[in-house]
């Protein structure tokens, strides 16, 4: 079925409900960024891959919103429908708050699968639309009746994370979480993230592509732990482990009526931005909703020193993997054919050679030339690019070990280059060493930081439509909060303070629409420095071990200081996975780490 005939049927079943729009969002029941083949209800009717977006559909038209990272793909998968692309963020582009209020009419009723979006996303449009009086209706899957042969929904099995990987137990983690609702004088505690759950219990799945998460949702009091999940998916070894430890299995989908059933009087703690709209809907006005972020998120966030020792360890594997990678691709492009898709492959078969690996953090960025503009490329059939000696390419890929997560990118060079992407190569560089050689003091956010990477590009009047920097998971989402190295600001979001045991991305790019990219990603771990009378100083240590690309250099654009970081960089690279490289590569990787002087 074509894109605009799933439209017109979805436009029947509003017609016989009387919805003037239906929304449609990239969310499963639980605000996961990458989501399982059963939720993947906006891709299904609009054709739209990308991992953001929310398609709203009217009576007459239907629009799509999305954010910088895919305005590229986005506008060429979207070419020939009737579906308008709405570029978040950009000047004169209407938020879907805006465009619904401008579109509907009086006392309007809005749709939407309520387990598919938040409450306080419907509060915004509720906001925006209040004086039209609009009310809104969360109850039915309409995209459900008109999927034919929609995927059924995961059921993969769980698998427990060792202590020597974890660093904490399940018993110590529930126990902290218990006295941060005893001082918020919570009852209840409702966590529907699925890392924040598999985080607190030590466990894993495979219920979405990428995050090694199962789909759950946890009720907690002072007395009990009841955890919402399909109870197949546990063995009766692990079921058992968590009797003793006062687990209680319930039903997957026993969740709403639990909560219908709140004791009246008590004070629930939930995060509006993260739990549907369905369930807190369901929730007695008799209960009192504590909204806030979830205890568990900072708690993540802040990585234990086993967890941290073990994400070194995670990315010097994974260094070997991807150097490996660069070394081979440099070699060979132009000898054989080489696409996209098959060194993706390639680089996959070099990470699987490494012990422990387990799978790929996200769907790999393999971008060759033109492609590596689009910044949230993903190679097809149709677009399957192959590599010639010239110009870039951009891999941006990462992978989960039984030791942690890893993501980075490199840009490589595989022929002649010009001027110009030598010097945009350089300015990129510039940024990502000049943020990696922070150092500042506790307190200070990555809304501070952000304008290190971004200088050399503003000093030469360019930027690049994405953050700096993104929380990165331990075996979990590659993509973590809350905190980033960002400088636009969400309205009413708060400002996060860097932490000792923060793991973060530092990955500045530009790209040329049509021509070329460039991205340089390290990860970095906050740790502290030296305290004195002026406060805790923190600095980043670097966690990926991956040279960066000398033959695209041009050390006269570069400061003296810029030089040493580099330097610095690249002789801790070489002594780190000098040991673990075969002859010819370790001979490559002396030359491409080779000090750059003036």
């Amino acid at each position: 079925m074509k894109k605009d005939e799933k439209l017109e049927q979805l436009r029947k079943l509003m017609q016989e409900r009387n919805f003037s729009a239906y929304i449609i969002p990239t969310d499963d029941f639980h605000s996961s960024e990458y989501v399982g083949s059963y939720f993947k209800a906006r891709e299904y009717m609009s054709g739209f891959t990308g991992s953001a977006g929310t398609l709203v559909v009217l009576p007459d038209q239907a629009a799509l919103w999305t954010d910088g990272r895919y305005f590229l793909q986005a506008a060429e998968q979207l070419k020939g429908s009737q579906i308008t692309l709405m570029r978040s963020g950009q000047p004169g582009v209407f938020s879907i708050e805006e465009y619904l209020q401008k579109h509907l009419q009086e006392k309007a009723v809005v749709g939407f699968d309520g387990r598919t979006v938040t409450r306080r996303f419907v509060n915004l449009i509720r906001e925006k639309t209040d004086e039209k009086q609009v009310t809104f209706d969360g109850r039915e899957d309409l995209v459900g009746k008109v999927w034919e042969g929609r995927p059924a929904l995961s059921k993969e099995p769980v698998w427990e994370l060792d202590m020597r990987y974890a660093g904490k137990s399940r018993v110590d983690k529930i126990q902290e979480v218990r006295m941060e609702m005893q001082e918020k004088q919570a009852d209840y505690l409702l966590l529907t993230a699925l890392d924040e759950i598999a985080w607190l219990f030590n466990l894993r799945g495979n219920d979405i592509a990428y995050t090694p998460v199962f789909l759950s949702y946890l009720l907690l009091t002072k007395e009990q732990i009841c955890l919402f999940a399909h109870e197949e998916i546990f063995t009766e070894e692990l079921k058992g482990k968590l009797r003793q430890e006062g687990v209680a299995i319930k039903p997957y989908d026993a969740i709403e009526e639990t909560v219908q059933n709140l004791s009246d009087g008590k004070k629930i703690w939930l995060d509006s931005g993260v739990v549907n709209y369905r369930l807190t809907e369901s929730i007695p006005e008799s209960v009192e909703i504590l909204d806030q972020s979830s205890p568990v998120v900072l708690m993540k966030a802040v990585k234990n020193q086993t967890e941290m020792d073990n994400m070194r360890t995670a990315h010097v594997k994974d260094g070997v993997a991807v150097t490996r990678f660069i070394h081979w691709l440099k070699t060979n492009v132009g000898r054989e054919t080489i696409t996209e898709m098959s060194a993706a492959e390639k680089l996959e078969s070099l990470r699987a050679q490494m012990e422990g690996y387990l799978e790929q953090s996200f769907g790999p960025i393999i971008a060759y030339g033109p492609h590596g503009a689009i910044v949230h490329y993903a190679a097809t059939e149709q677009t399957n690019a192959a590599m010639k000696t010239e110009s870039f390419c951009l891999a941006d890929t990462g992978g989960h070990y039984k030791e942690g997560t890893t993501d980075v990118t490199r840009t490589i060079v595989l022929g002649t280059l010009t001027e110009e992407e030598k010097r945009d190569y350089t300015l990129v560089l510039r940024g990502n060493l000049a943020l990696g050689a922070a150092k500042f003091l506790e307190g200070v956010s990555g809304q501070n930081l952000d304008i290190l990477a971004r200088q050399p590009l503003w000093e030469a009047g360019l930027d690049y439509n994405h953050g700096t920097g993104h929380g990165v998971g331990y075996i979990l989402g590659v993509h973590e909060g809350p905190q980033r190295f960002h400088w636009r600001t969400a309205p009413g979001a708060k400002s996060v303070a860097l932490k000792e045991g923060m793991i973060i991305s530092d990955e500045p790019g530009l790209y040329l629409e049509g021509k070329f990219g460039v991205r340089l990603e390290n990860l970095v771990l906050c740790r502290k420095k030296e305290k004195n009378e002026y406060g805790q100083f923190l600095y980043l240590e670097p966690l990926t071990m991956v040279p960066f690309d000398r033959e695209a250099i041009l050390p006269e654009l570069m400061t003296r200081s810029e030089l040493g970081w580099l330097n610095a960089y690249h002789k801790r690279v070489y002594e780190t996975l000098a040991p673990l490289m075969e002859e010819e590569e370790l001979i490559w990787l002396r030359e491409m780490t080779a000090e750059l002087t003036e």
